[in-house]
């Protein structure tokens, strides 16, 4: 598929982030104006695409930001929310969300469970997504087709509720997709030899969808670690294949490796003690009650999945995702640039590096 003319901005990240701009007309040191976000990705980023799918995320879920479930597998905001804002636009509507959804500035196709590769099987089986990173550019694509339709030929209320069309190429993208390609391979119990064999494929079918330690098991960050370096060898081609674009790649594992490492500095908890799970003992998890799960007690169904006191103070959440105190953790870490290759702040990710 060819490079897409709208693509102006993309960030990538499963531990890694990306950024990718076509057209830069901010001089050197100045913020870039995005006036969209589309994302792309997994359960890191779905703003609702997968509750609004496949069944909605129970309370406790959203109990420290939004007051209530609005389809985030976190007790609050996420990392592409702290961007949104960071940016000063609304949060992401998910595309897959019919009900009160506006696009204007954007729009999400993540879901959780989605991965670069397409799943041999099904959602209710393996707890993997059917909606696979080529399924979502199929999406974006059908969108700016069938908005710039509806936008310019119904006119009225679309017109508030759909972006405009320059909105595609000025717009900054981004890509939060991957984990579930190497944990697929692990719950499937392949050898770390096996998944790593398959890295290149997840690098070739990521390329062309954008042109057109601490208290875990070594082997996975191993797998993470050699999927970080081949995704920034992937950027330095694309850089050389696409010379007026510019590329960033951050380094988001290196800031979730530094909040569960130094979790007690931060002042959080144990960071392996999930916040909404069942069950207590080391980590607070069972696999089959879920946050916000129930269990049969003396025959009637009483919810058992319940939230902690205090998720500020938690890393993990429900045992998958994170808290929004460790999301903004994360976002605080990679929206100043240190983090970055090359090292510029989020804000003016739409500059072209000379050195590229």
């Amino acid at each position: 598929m060819a490079p897409p003319p709208y693509a102006a901005a993309v960030v990538v990240a499963t531990v890694a982030v990306l950024v990718l701009v076509s057209q830069v007309s901010v001089a050197a040191g100045a913020d870039c104006r995005f006036p969209a976000v589309f994302n792309f990705g997994d359960s890191n980023s779905d703003t609702g695409g997968l509750s609004a799918t496949f069944g909605a995320a129970p309370p406790p879920n959203g109990r420290t930001f939004f007051g209530m479930p609005v389809g985030r597998y976190c007790d609050g905001r996420l990392v592409i929310d702290f961007i949104a804002e960071s940016l000063g636009l609304p949060y992401l509507s998910a595309y897959l969300n019919s009900i009160g959804s506006n696009f204007t500035q954007g729009a999400n196709f993540a879901t959780a469970g989605s991965s670069i590769r397409r799943q041999n099987t099904s959602l209710f089986l393996s707890g993997f997504s059917p909606i696979s990173l080529d399924v979502q550019s199929w999406e974006f694509e059908q969108f700016i087709n069938r908005s710039q339709f509806v936008y310019n030929n119904k006119g009225g209320i679309y017109r508030e509720l759909l972006p405009k069309a320059e909105y595609f190429s000025q717009a900054l993208y981004t890509f939060d997709i991957g984990q579930n390609d190497i944990t697929t391979g692990f719950f499937i119990n392949m050898t770390s030899e096996q998944v790593i064999a398959y890295i290149p494929d997840l690098m070739e079918r990521l390329t062309n969808i954008i042109q057109d330690g601490s208290g875990c098991s070594v082997a996975y960050n191993e797998v993470a670690q050699l999927f970080n370096q081949r995704l920034k060898e992937t950027v330095a081609r694309l850089r050389k294949t696409h010379a007026d674009a510019a590329f960033t790649y951050v380094d988001v594992y290196s800031a979730k490796y530094k909040l569960i490492s130094d979790a007690k500095k931060l002042g959080m908890d144990d960071p392996m003690l999930t916040c909404c799970g069942y069950g207590g003992g080391r980590y607070n998890f069972d696999d089959r009650v879920g946050c916000g799960g129930k269990v049969k007690v003396n025959g009637t169904w009483v919810v058992a999945g319940k939230s902690c006191d205090d998720p500020l103070k938690r890393v993990s959440w429900d045992g998958v995702h994170f808290t929004e105190a460790a999301n903004k953790f994360v976002f605080d870490q990679i929206a100043g640039g240190k983090l970055s290759d090359p090292p510029v702040p989020l804000r003016q990710a739409c500059q072209i590096s000379r050195g590229q």
